[in-house]
């Protein structure tokens, strides 16, 4: 495989997951923008556009490798993110095992949340059962992170701790957008709230759905640069489909489905890669690929059915 394919691969490989991920956050950001006045509503789709693509996907990355490798400081995360340096190169091949746990686990938290406790278009038959089982997550999910970390322990305590960092920041996360869904319910419904504290609403959930976006794409590469371009691409399609696609988006019930499955096997691939198994490179994106590709072939099934 050449560098040039292995590069084009995991930039599509990025650019779908992105997308498919912030379905969830472009019917949001339609629904409310609905509600807004014309001006607010310019804004939010220009410089709006400007702080979820650039600053905040630009943003978290650094973050992460910062929180990863604390000695660098800010200014050092921030070169180290973009750096050519073996030094710079190899440092963060060392921190990769934290980092990797740490949105590993995150991920797999955030799957089995949807499995057991989301409401959702049932796209496998074993779906209807977990989500009967609901009360059973928060046992499933101590009970894997006591195993990862259990693990992680017999390698290095700051596997452990990272893995610890993932948890905590799925629960954070997770009642973050909690909120949101009881805000943006209000919203819709018509309580009155001004367009200034929309637009800052807006900004916090761009904000809030983008750290599953920026985890999943350590699993694809730990090369910054093409996570930017990935996840920034993928950010610019969510606006656009949130300006002018939106209705037909929600036609294609199952691709959440298909989000999630992907974001399930990238955090195990990431728990893989964590705990130093070799994974080849191209396995996340054509795994996400084959994915996202299954469950819109099955959305399109079901329109062409419902049609007839």
């Amino acid at each position: 495989m050449t560098d040039f394919f292995s590069i084009t691969l995991i930039i599509v490989g990025l650019t779908l997951f992105e997308t498919i991920s912030s379905i969830d956050n472009a019917i949001i950001n339609a629904q409310v923008l609905g509600t807004m006045g014309t001006q607010a509503r310019k804004w939010f789709l220009t410089w709006g556009m400007f702080i979820s693509v650039f600053l905040v996907r630009g943003l978290l990355p650094w973050i992460i490798i910062w929180v990863a490798l604390p000695s660098l400081g800010p200014l050092g995360a921030f070169t180290a993110a973009f750096s050519s340096n073996p030094a710079v190169v190899d440092a963060l091949q060392r921190a990769a095992p934290v980092l990797l746990l740490g949105g590993g686990t995150f991920l797999v938290f955030l799957f089995f949340h949807w499995l057991f406790l989301e409401q959702k278009e049932f796209g496998l038959r074993a779906e209807k059962f977990f989500y009967t089982q609901g009360v059973w997550f928060f046992a499933v999910a101590s009970l894997l992170l006591v195993i990862i970390v259990w693990f992680a322990l017999q390698k290095d305590p700051m596997m452990a701790f990272g893995a610890v960092i993932g948890s905590s920041a799925f629960f954070i996360v997770h009642g973050f957008k909690e909120s949101a869904e009881k805000q943006e319910q209000k919203l819709i419904s018509g309580h009155h709230m001004s367009d200034i504290s929309k637009l800052m609403y807006l900004e916090i959930i761009d904000a809030t759905f983008s750290i599953d976006g920026v985890l999943g794409a350590f699993a694809f590469t730990l090369a910054v640069p093409l996570i930017l371009i990935g996840n920034g691409i993928g950010a610019l399609v969510v606006r656009e489909l949130t300006i002018r696609n939106i209705e037909r988006l929600k036609k294609y019930r199952l691709l959440k489905n298909g989000a999630m499955y992907s974001v399930v096997f990238l955090g195990l691939i990431m728990l893989l890669e964590g705990f130093h198994f070799d994974v080849p490179a191209w396995i996340a994106p054509l795994t996400t690929l084959f994915i996202v590709g299954y469950f819109y072939y099955r959305s399109r099934q079901e329109i062409t059915h419902n049609a007839l």
